[in-house]
């Protein structure tokens, strides 16, 4: 499914029927990766997944877009033209960033927030990469090109997360206009206002997460005064791969206040 928001394009997929929720990717992939995530914890029934790709990635185009406060302004307008109310919105490293200026922008059209490993304007007390577990066969799943970026993203090396990356990860790599998100970042910095965001909200962060850390998400919450914040040990950048059924949990709380809320609204 595609729409058109101004001058860009963008390419979504849409699951299920009821509660909107849309859930933004990370940078230098397409939705397939946080789709298969999801999709691997939600209920089944009872919401409207809706996975697009964001600007410059996957199958959405860039027209007209500048800096990341663009692509918020693009989001939200996205949103807007579902048709559907306020959504759930989830977004993973770059995409939690997007998800925040969304929020902080546009607070009428998000019920709740579930920021998964958020990257920010920018990463401090970053932790060196290194392995947690790595099984003997693990790279019987890979082609020998993609062993490098596997281990570059995974600190949990087993048969399961060489799946994902292969299956969810590696596709969405190849569609990447390098050039246009280069062009966006040099507008990097997201308002993320100074507001606090009042819906519920989730922060997870990985202890062992070597491209932005756990250190800082504690400062979050003091602008999301409704958030659970856990930070796993063991895991990485890609925890929602690592850790999907601690992932669940976590995420099956954030449904129930989000559900406890709007029947009080």
């Amino acid at each position: 499914m595609e729409r058109r928001i101004n001058e860009a394009l963008v390419h979504y997929v849409e699951r299920g029927t009821g509660v909107p929720l849309v859930a933004l990717h990370g940078a230098g992939v397409d939705h397939r990766e946080v789709e298969a995530a999801i999709e691997a914890i939600v209920p089944g029934t009872g919401y409207r997944r809706i996975y697009p790709d964001l600007p410059g990635m996957g199958l959405s185009t860039t027209g007209g877009l500048t800096c990341n406060d663009d692509v918020v302004s693009l989001l939200g307008d996205f949103i807007h033209s579902l048709g559907a109310g306020p959504v759930m919105l989830v977004g993973h490293s770059y995409g939690a960033y997007l998800a925040r200026g969304v929020a902080a922008q546009r607070p009428d059209t998000v019920l709740g927030l579930a920021l998964l490993c958020p990257v920010a304007e920018r990463s401090r007390h970053v932790p060196d990469h290194g392995v947690v577990r790595q099984d003997a066969d693990v790279y019987d799943e890979l082609e020998r090109a993609q062993w490098a970026g596997f281990d570059e993203y995974f600190v949990v090396r087993t048969a399961a997360t060489a799946r994902r990356y292969r299956d969810h990860v590696v596709p969405g790599t190849t569609l990447v206009d390098e050039e246009a998100l280069g062009r966006i970042f040099a507008g990097w910095t997201v308002d993320v206002a100074s507001s606090a965001f009042s819906g519920p909200t989730l922060i997870v962060a990985g202890r062992r997460d070597s491209v932005v850390g756990y250190a800082d998400v504690a400062e979050l919450l003091e602008r999301y005064p409704h958030a659970t914040l856990a930070v796993v040990e063991d895991v990485g950048h890609a925890l929602m791969h690592e850790r999907p059924e601690l992932l669940a949990a976590l995420f099956g709380d954030w449904l129930d206040r989000l559900d406890h809320s709007s029947r009080q609204n």
